[in-house]
């Protein structure tokens, strides 16, 4: 196998969603089902937290499959303002599933001193990636 194609990468990414993306449980569930086929095909795993009109998403995966995410994601109509606040290299992955939904958002943010996720930083989401697979 190759050493680049074995090396594993954590993303990212905050944006905002555009519409009612994010704001109804139907299109929450359209965006999920996507996300879990392309993920599965992908080899990516994730999980993505809406909050106000804004989405945090933590993806892992290989560079190149990641690269096609982003990609994807920056020509996605829903999504707009997409910030990379992370992007490095892992030993392992923290995420388990294709896609997962962060439920009690509010919760997490207050966790972190955060009224919203339009203000969260690298350092914020790696805190709630914390909190959240220690609960």
């Amino acid at each position: 196998m190759n050493e680049a194609r074995a090396l594993l990468y954590r993303v990212i990414f905050a944006s905002e969603a555009v519409g009612a993306t994010g704001k109804s449980v139907l299109s929450i569930a359209q965006i999920l089902g996507v996300s879990v086929a392309n993920n599965r095909r992908d080899h990516i795993t994730g999980c993505m937290m809406f909050h106000r009109g804004h989405i945090l998403q933590v993806v892992e995966g290989g560079r190149t499959d990641l690269d096609r995410l982003m990609r994807r994601v920056r020509a996605d109509p829903r999504h707009t303002a997409v910030r990379i606040l992370s992007d490095t290299p892992i030993a392992a992955r923290r995420i388990e599933h294709p896609m997962d939904l962060c439920g009690e958002p509010a919760r997490l943010l207050e966790r972190v001193g955060l009224p919203c996720l339009s203000q969260v930083t690298a350092n914020d989401a790696d805190v709630m990636l914390d909190l959240r697979c220690a609960a």
